[in-house]
């Protein structure tokens, strides 16, 4: 990879991402950053992001020495990024480098926004841009984490916190929630879908979900959901409830929520919510301008518990999102 980024010719005046790769630093993590904001989108026919590596050294040797990166940018880099991914690595208690660190406080300082995927919230608190704030990292670095930062708020069961300018994802595939929730915060529901499509991964996880199961996997592996939800994917507008989804799935209600929780993470009526609040904004970004029609398409009820539901899962209105990802908002 050249020093320049690949898309700096293709994206003039796009969002700016830059992830700080340093030794020993994960190379999922990176794939995810890759993936997410840095490949060519010409399904949507547009470039999201202008997306550039940079580390401080000319050679970066990564997690246990499975490659060495070369060729990208040096640190400089980050202090132009709009959103800058820091540093993950496994090696948690080994000090962060105090470039990479200056390299974060000057991104804080400045109003870029700050993204960390897995053990990455031990970079940013190192930094000290955490203190008093929420975040989460990998659940099996809960309690190293919170004796090292106690002032930090940890939520380690989550799969990402967003706390507005910080963000941070837990273990491995949490990184992609957290990714595609950073695009739909950006770009909306339909863009978000798209790249999630091409990732062939679940379009939207809640970062409120659980990491993991509390219990012990089964000896016989359990149906899938997929045939439900996709079921019920279908009928988001009819009155939908968790006794009819079970009935359709031909188990009681209790082994459904054991099956969701199992599967993914999460209950049958806040994936259900999930749904029709996605579809509320898909709506809503396709042109669909009275929010009463948007409510009842997308099975909620009416506009006043749509307003209600989007305020509380994007932090604004309907109105304001029609303004933002609607058709006249570029």
């Amino acid at each position: 990879m050249s020093k320049e980024s690949s898309h700096a010719a293709h994206a003039a005046g796009a969002h700016r991402v830059v992830v700080i790769v340093d030794e020993n630093s994960n190379p999922f993590e990176l794939g995810c950053a890759t993936e997410v904001f840095g490949l060519r989108r010409p399904e949507i026919g547009r470039d999201l992001y202008d997306f550039k590596l940079c580390s401080p050294e000319p050679r970066t040797l990564m997690r246990d020495g499975f490659f060495t990166l070369t060729g990208v940018a040096d640190l400089e880099a980050a202090d132009a990024a709009d959103t800058l991914i820091v540093p993950n690595r496994p090696d948690t208690e080994v000090p962060r480098r105090p470039a990479v660190l200056d390299a974060v406080r000057r991104a804080h300082a400045r109003g870029a926004r700050l993204v960390g995927f897995c053990s990455g919230a031990f970079t940013l608190a190192e930094a000290g841009v955490l203190d008093g704030r929420r975040a989460t990292a990998h659940w099996q670095w809960a309690d190293s984490f919170r004796a090292r930062f106690p002032s930090v708020q940890l939520e380690a069961d989550v799969l990402f916190v967003d706390d507005g300018d910080i963000l941070t994802a837990a273990g491995s595939s949490a990184a992609l929630d957290l990714g595609l929730h950073v695009v739909r915060r950006d770009y909306g529901a339909e863009v978000a879908n798209s790249v999630s499509r091409r990732l062939v991964f679940a379009a939207h996880r809640d970062g409120g979900q659980r990491q993991f199961v509390e219990r012990p996997m089964p000896n016989l592996p359990e149906e899938s959901l997929a045939p439900v939800l996709a079921w019920a994917q279908e009928r988001l507008d009819s009155p939908l409830t968790v006794s009819g989804l079970a009935a359709r799935a031909a188990v009681s209600p209790a082994t459904l929520h054991r099956r969701f929780r199992a599967q993914l993470g999460t209950t049958p009526l806040a994936w259900l919510t999930g749904e029709r609040l996605a579809l509320a904004c898909r709506l809503i970004e396709r042109g669909e301008s009275h929010f009463e029609a948007v409510a009842r398409r997308s099975g909620l009820g009416t506009a006043a518990n749509l307003r209600t539901l989007m305020r509380r899962e994007t932090g604004i209105t309907p109105s304001a999102y029609k303004r933002r990802f609607g058709p006249e908002a570029s």
